[in-house]
């Protein structure tokens, strides 16, 4: 039933391949691995592996797995990075909460009803502001590989608990003491990680509070929706540190605020208040005070209530789409669209439709 589908997504990447869009096939077997329910993957795993064939496996985070009761119950429960980090570190248990949450500089936890369905990340290094060092980019790194692999995420939330700072950007006394190889090689690692936040499979929604600066503004640019309060204040001060924003700032910016001010606020380092941010589009949604992480709480519910597979495959046909002619993006959409033809969600919304009652979407 499904190889049908499948393979007329097949022909039209090959057709545009053929069109002089070479780069396109392996590109959406990259991006279809990993959008599937395993259910949906066993049920076509034939001609599925034609479509991913160009992508690597997903590698899980060494020592570390999902646990099963995040996927079989909506109980608010933590699993945080630090247990990846213990893990790889030899240790024979794992801290006790109390100790780990003194160590954390991220966690990621999957909320319980009515919150079902969003899992949060959380910046949590009150004595540096949030400043972006070694530990904390692993950390974010790791929760990133968690929610790769977990299925029952329809988005995810990005928020810090250190009042009046969202992200303060790299931790320049530890970069002080790199050398030049260790700094190219940690910008590097920044770089892939904001690639990874804008590339997770679910809608991404920030919470800003208070200060994001340099890198922790670059953060706020690869997520999906940024929710900021009255407080928040961006800034791409690198130019006058003597570098420039080398986490995804002279890309993501300008394709936010347009060419000319995205030039003005990197050349200059200027400081932009929230309400200036909402005017020019750097933010989406502006709050009062305190109010971002509910805000952004309450459009996450809203997400939430779609198919999961519909946003993921929206979320990466709008996102290639954006790199590439008219003409290519549309046989991108046809070819995502193919993929949610054979799905049980597709038919569940049909008839929830006609039954007029709330569907029950279940990623397959």
């Amino acid at each position: 039933m499904h190889q049908p589908v499948l393979m007329s997504a097949l022909s039209a990447t090959s057709a545009v391949a053929a069109g002089g869009c070479s780069r396109l096939l392996p590109m959406l077997g990259s991006l279809v691995q990993g959008l599937h329910s395993s259910a949906w993957t066993s049920a076509c795993s034939s001609c599925f592996r034609q479509v991913a064939s160009a992508a690597a496996p997903a590698v899980p985070v060494a020592g570390t797995s999902i646990p099963a009761a995040w996927r079989s119950s909506h109980q608010l429960r933590s699993f945080t990075a630090s247990t990846a980090a213990w893990s790889k570190a030899g240790s024979k248990q794992a801290p006790p909460p109390e100790a780990a949450e003194s160590q954390l500089h991220v966690s990621v936890e999957p909320l319980a009803a009515p919150y079902e369905g969003i899992s949060v990340i959380t910046l949590q290094r009150p004595s540096a502001r949030n400043a972006i060092g070694k530990q904390l980019l692993r950390e974010l790194s790791e929760a990133l590989d968690i929610l790769r692999q977990e299925r029952s995420t329809r988005c995810v939330v990005v928020r810090s608990t250190v009042d009046g700072i969202f992200c303060a950007g790299a931790d320049l006394k530890e970069r002080a003491a790199m050398t030049q190889a260790e700094t190219a090689e940690f910008v590097s690692s920044l770089r892939t990680t904001m690639t990874r936040i804008q590339g997770l499979p679910m809608p991404v929604v920030s919470a800003i509070e208070g200060f994001a600066l340099g890198g922790g503004a670059e953060l706020a640019l690869a997520t999906d929706i940024r929710v900021a309060s009255s407080t928040a204040v961006f800034a791409f001060p690198e130019a006058q540190l003597g570098i420039m924003p080398g986490a995804g700032g002279t890309q993501r910016l300008p394709r936010l605020v347009g060419v000319p001010r995205a030039k003005e606020l990197i050349f200059t380092g200027k400081k932009v208040k929230a309400d200036e941010a909402f005017s020019i589009g750097l933010i989406d949604h502006l709050v009062e005070e305190g109010g971002a992480y509910d805000r952004a709480l309450a459009i996450a519910q809203d997400i939430a209530k779609s198919a999961p597979l519909s946003l993921r495959m929206a979320k990466a046909a709008i996102n290639n789409g954006m790199d590439v002619d008219l003409s290519t993006a549309l046989k991108m959409e046809e070819a995502f669209y193919a993929q949610l033809i054979p799905t049980k969600d597709r038919l569940e919304g049909l008839r929830a439709f006609a039954e007029k009652r709330s569907p029950v979407y279940k990623g397959e």
